[in-house]
């Protein structure tokens, strides 16, 4: 068996092309989705918002934005940037992880196509919210959805709009609404530094990577149904009003210390 090749580290030119992407000092990426975000249609282009569904999909395949073949998360532009500039930049950025709550006994209750439908839903709604708040939709991993936010498309506001995100989420989903939510959610919300950008070798994907994203994860994984736990710093970041707001000390998985968590209700 031949030994993995390491990845060799990204050249000083790609790591300036991404940090100028991520940060918005390079503004054509910026430009591009605010406008494609505008145009009906779903599923879309996970980067740059392309619609690869409706009534502009003969546009965008002209525009080189059409469903690529080779990953169909992104369209034709978007992935050649990920799959040739393969690298990326430490940037202040904000992740919202939103997780169903409970989802094993919901999947004990239905048939497994009813359960795959439930979800479907949930993906659908979360991504049109991460469209409508900019923010860039990273992943589903079964039960959760992740997004990233970041200065190029928000500039300071990433952590606010990652908590009207998760809000929006939770609104979605039915908390706060008569007769309860149609799916129990929980999420997390986290701000800091992280690697933003495309890794993997022979599967190419648009990600973060990084402490904040850890602990994004491990916040939604301990919210309780129709709640939101962010850390201090992405509290800070919005520009909420913590005089009134729950605050709890966690543990987290991984965590050397408790971590200090304001807590909002859906």
């Amino acid at each position: 068996m031949n030994p993995v090749e390491p990845v060799a580290d990204p050249s000083p030119e790609v790591r300036e092309l991404w940090r100028g992407l991520l940060t918005g000092t390079m503004p054509v990426y910026r430009d591009a989705r605010r406008w494609l975000k505008h145009l009906p249609g779903s599923p879309r282009c996970e980067f740059c918002a392309a619609p690869f569904r409706g009534l502009f999909v003969p546009l965008m395949r002209q525009m080189g934005r059409g469903e690529w073949h080779r990953n169909r998360r992104y369209c034709g532009k978007c992935f050649a940037l990920l799959e040739n500039a393969r690298g990326g930049a430490e940037i202040e950025c904000s992740l919202l992880f939103a997780d169903v709550r409970g989802s094993t006994s919901i999947a004990e209750q239905m048939p497994s196509a009813e359960f795959r439908h439930l979800l479907d839903r949930f993906y659908r709604a979360a991504a049109e919210i991460f469209v409508e708040q900019d923010g860039i939709l990273d992943k589903f991993v079964g039960d959760e959805v992740i997004a990233i936010f970041i200065p190029a498309l928000v500039q300071d506001a990433h952590a606010a709009r990652a908590v009207a995100a998760a809000r929006a989420v939770l609104k979605a989903t039915g908390h706060g609404q008569p007769g309860g939510p149609w799916l129990p959610v929980g999420a997390g919300v986290a701000s800091g530094v992280a690697y933003v950008g495309a890794v993997g070798a022979a599967h190419v994907e648009f990600t973060a990577l990084g402490d904040i994203v850890n602990t994004a994860a491990r916040l939604a994984g301990a919210a309780g149904q129709g709640e939101i736990l962010l850390t201090m710093p992405a509290a800070e970041r919005a520009n909420l009003q913590l005089a009134g707001i729950e605050r709890r000390l966690l543990a987290l998985k991984g965590k050397a210390e408790r971590v200090d968590v304001a807590v909002l209700h859906g």
